[in-house]
C-alpha cells in the first residue's frame, strides 16, 4: 500500500505545501498497545498555530466549547485550512501516512481509534485496560459506525465492543466497510 500510494503522497505533499506554510506532515503523540506511546503521522490539515487558535475559539464561543466537550471535534473547526484541509479530512487522505505506523508495528490496519489525552483515557474508565490489549487501528468500528457523528462515549462503546468481540471476520467486515465509508464520506468533517 505504501508503494502504491507514492503518487498520491506526492500530489498531497505538493498541495499542502502550496496552500500553507509549515511542515507537510504532522505527528501526534498517541497511546498504543500496552500503553506504549508512539507518534501517529498525518498530512497536516490545520494552520501552523492550531492549538492557540482552538484555545481562543473555545474561550469566546460557548456553543463550540460544549460541542468540543461532547465530541472532541468541531464541525466548523477554525483550525482547518479552508479547501485543502477540509478535503483531506473528509476523504481521510490525511490519514495515509499512518501506513508507516502500521508497517513498523505501532498500529494495525484495524483496531480501536488511538487515544491521546488524559480526558479520553478517563472516559474509558475501567474499560481502558481492554483498549490497551490492541494496537490502535488506521480504521476501526467507530470509523465505520458514524465516525464524527457519534459522541465520544459512543466511540468508547464501539471500541469496547471491538475488543470484546474481536475476530478476523470482524476485521474483514471493518476493512470492507471502510471503503464504503471513505467513498461516501460518511461522518467525516
Amino acid at each position: 500500500l505504501l508503494i502504491l500510494c507514492i503518487p498520491l503522497y506526492l500530489a498531497v505533499f505538493a498541495w499542502v505545501r502550496s496552500k500553507s506554510d509549515g511542515p507537510v506532515l504532522f505527528h501526534h503523540r498517541r497511546i498504543g498497545r500496552s500503553g506504549q506511546p508512539f507518534e501517529a503521522w498525518k498530512f497536516r490539515t490545520m494552520v501552523p498555530d492550531a492549538a492557540n487558535v482552538l484555545r481562543e475559539h473555545l474561550a469566546s464561543n460557548p456553543a463550540a466549547k460544549a460541542e468540543w466537550t461532547q465530541f472532541h471535534k468541531l464541525k466548523n473547526d477554525p483550525r482547518v485550512i479552508p479547501g485543502m484541509g477540509e478535503f483531506l479530512r473528509r476523504t481521510s487522505l490525511d490519514e495515509l501516512p499512518q501506513l508507516w505506523n502500521v508497517l513498523i508495528g505501532e498500529m494495525s490496519l484495524v483496531g480501536p481509534r488511538p487515544v491521546y489525552t488524559e480526558d479520553e483515557i478517563k472516559m474509558y474508565g475501567e474499560l481502558y485496560a481492554l483498549y490497551l490489549r490492541f494496537r490502535p487501528g488506521l480504521t476501526g468500528l467507530w470509523q465505520v459506525s458514524g465516525r464524527n457523528n457519534t459522541t465520544f462515549a459512543a466511540k468508547v462503546q464501539l471500541d469496547t465492543y471491538y475488543a470484546m468481540n474481536w475476530s478476523l471476520w470482524l476485521d474483514y467486515f471493518i476493512l470492507l466497510r471502510t471503503i464504503r465509508t471513505v467513498l461516501l464520506r460518511e461522518g467525516s468533517y
